[in-house]
């Protein structure tokens, strides 16, 4: 019998029961029906892979066939089981009654173990690095020059090391550096400040994201968030303090191949995190070998669940 792919296992399944499921539900459904023992490769947490591959899908491909439920936690579903009009009615029914305003009882800091989880687990490897604002030299400017935290994605493991070694040789980008701009919450009281910030904060990298735990679903605001995401290139996660796994990638960022130097040179001069970041980049990039300790540390979920309350 012909071995399935995560995605298409997800389809299988989401053609069959016929709802909205999480990457959870999808793989719990397929050891109850034994379609696990079809698929070509398992490892130990098979329902962040089928994650990852649904998100990757949706937005690399303008003709997929999956679409995200705007729920907590977040599911999937098939577009050709169900019209706008319908989706839009799932994803009422799924939210419930929209909660009047809350009493936000954490800080943007308290999100950064979130953001380098999904990072490390969803985004195929994004090794993180916290950048303290207060350790630069020019306190004044920092909130719209240095980013709250930076990643790096590595070729290693999937680049021969001839390929790596000659990429260097040919000055061509091994690596993907990203920016991040972190937010407690996202409305229409902070959007533009804290969508420009990000734009501001992210120019040097090759992508860059304003993250939110907390972000409004008003239409209103979807539709302003895309606009200045197609204008500006700026990509938006919305992560989930209550389920980790079901954090994901809104809006796509737009990727840059060139990096600007410029500023990369006044961010090392001025913050000694970020110019231990690039050191550490140089490091791993000479060994081939990466020293998970020096970046971030990335906590296993079950120690991440429960650490904050909204």
């Amino acid at each position: 019998m012909k071995k399935f792919t995560f995605k298409e296992l997800a389809r299988k399944i989401l053609e069959e029961e016929k709802r909205p499921l999480t990457v959870e539900e999808i793989w719990k459904i397929a050891l109850k029906k034994g379609y696990d023992k079809l698929c070509s490769s398992q490892g130990k947490t098979p329902w962040r892979t089928i994650g990852a591959q649904i998100y990757i899908d949706i937005r690399d491909n303008p003709n997929s066939t999956f679409v995200k439920i705007d729920s907590k936690p977040r599911k999937f579903f098939l577009k050709d089981l169900v019209s706008d009009a319908e989706l839009k009615e799932i994803e009422e029914k799924e939210r419930g009654k929209v909660e009047g305003p809350r009493k936000l009882r954490y800080s943007e800091r308290d999100l950064h173990p979130f953001l380098t989880y999904f990072a490390y687990t969803s985004m195929m490897g994004v090794y993180t690095k916290t950048i303290y604002h207060e350790k630069s030299n020019k306190r004044k400017y920092s909130q719209w020059l240095h980013p709250d935290m930076v990643g790096v994605y590595f070729p290693i493991g999937e680049w021969k090391s001839e390929v790596i070694d000659f990429a260097k040789e040919i000055g061509f980008p091994s690596i993907i550096l990203y920016s991040f701009e972190i937010k407690r919450e996202l409305g229409f009281h902070n959007l533009r400040e804290s969508f420009f910030q990000a734009v501001s904060n992210s120019s040097w990298a090759n992508e860059g994201y304003l993250v939110a735990a907390n972000i409004d679903k008003d239409d209103e605001l979807k539709t302003e968030v895309k606009r200045l995401s197609a204008a500006f290139g700026i990509g938006i996660i919305e992560l989930d303090i209550e389920d980790p796994d079901t954090s994901g990638i809104v809006l796509p960022a737009k990727h840059r191949g060139e990096l600007d130097w410029d500023t990369i040179n006044k961010l090392a001069n001025d913050n000694p995190d970020f110019r231990e970041f690039l050191k550490r980049i140089k490091i791993d990039l000479s060994s081939k070998e990466i020293r998970k300790e020096k970046y971030d540390e990335v906590f296993e979920r079950e120690k991440l669940v429960g650490r904050i309350k909204k």
